[in-house]
């Protein structure tokens, strides 16, 4: 058993309770590779907000359980190193879609879990949730649930359509589950094509999508039933379509991205939304940068040389993210 407080993470029940008080949301940045984990905690450690390291089930297979352990040590110690004297990092699992999952990623360090089962039926998400609570709180691990369903697709979780979440089921779930924070579904989606063009108008200037507004009344709605309770959006990305259009005049096909624009992120960070999941700008900040690298200089082939620049574009990235979107700068000083 290796306890996250050892390795000098922390959970999510403080960082979120200020959050809420102070009207602005964690980041949580998914992260498969050491670039991606040098860019968070520079971003994190320059601007002093807490952060959240995401790994999803994919991500975890990939990287190996046993390195991810190390290298979540190794983020704590580089933010120190970085001038962060107390860093406030959690490591959470994302999307767990089993009890046999989230009880070894937390042996394995992890401080924060999420147990996803927002595609059961309605019990059975219950006991399942409630099975993963009790094991870990037992470690002082704080569990993320899930009610409504997201459409999109990222990693190993896919859904063809997105349910709202029902204001009139969150009372009784999270007293029955004992949750510490819930995921809900407003109209957010996972991946790089959050909404579909006939979902969407475009923009009579540019001819750019524009996607439909988030569902702020249900948000409202579960804000009054369970008031002051830590509330997360999923698929937050914003698809920034400077990075669209590097990667598809660099050799990419990414015909009609769209996200969530900014300004909607904006208000939710202001709301019980302490938690905002971010993945796929950060991805496709990393490709833009690699593709544009390489065709400048098709003869490159040292890793560093086309990483390098991605980490740099993803550190601005997460830096933009925490100061203009979030409002988390500044919170873990």
């Amino acid at each position: 058993m290796v306890s996250y407080k050892e390795i000098g993470l922390v959970n999510t029940r403080a960082m979120f309770a200020k959050a809420v008080k102070g009207g602005y949301a964690i980041p949580a940045f998914n992260f498969n590779n050491m670039e991606q984990l040098q860019a968070i905690i520079q971003a994190a450690a320059e601007t002093k907000s807490p952060v959240i390291l995401q790994i999803s089930k994919g991500a975890r297979n990939y990287a190996n359980q046993t390195l991810l352990r190390y290298m979540a040590e190794g983020a704590v110690a580089y933010a120190k190193e970085l001038g962060w004297k107390r860093p406030q990092i959690v490591l959470h699992l994302d999307h767990g879609d089993s009890y046999e999952l989230c009880k070894n990623c937390i042996q394995m360090g992890f401080s924060s879990v999420m147990i996803d089962g927002s595609a059961l039926p309605y019990d059975e998400n219950v006991a399942l949730t409630k099975k993963v609570v009790r094991y870990a709180h037992r470690y002082d691990v704080t569990v993320e649930a899930e009610l409504g369903v997201l459409a999109g697709v990222e990693d190993e979780v896919s859904a063809e359509e997105s349910h709202y979440t029902k204001p009139e089921e969150v009372i009784d779930f999270v007293t029955k589950t004992g949750c510490d924070s819930l995921a809900i579904s407003i109209g957010t989606s996972h991946g790089a094509y959050k909404f579909k063009p006939e979902q969407c108008t475009r923009d009579p200037k540019t001819g750019k999508l524009v996607p439909p507004p988030l569902a702020f009344d249900v948000l409202k709605a579960i804000e009054k039933k369970l008031p002051g309770f830590p509330i997360v959006l999923h698929g937050s990305s914003s698809v920034p379509q400077e990075y669209v259009d590097i990667i598809n005049s660099n050799g990419g096909k990414l015909p009609d991205a769209v996200g969530i624009p900014e300004e909607q992120l904006r208000k939710a960070s202001r709301s019980a939304v302490c938690k905002i999941n971010i993945d796929s700008d950060s991805r496709l900040a990393l490709t833009a940068a690699v593709r544009k690298t390489l065709a400048e200089k098709p003869a490159e082939f040292d890793p560093r040389k086309y990483l390098g620049p991605a980490r740099d574009e993803m550190k601005k990235l997460y830096i933009h993210k925490i100061v203009k979107v979030l409002g988390s700068a500044g919170k873990a000083k």
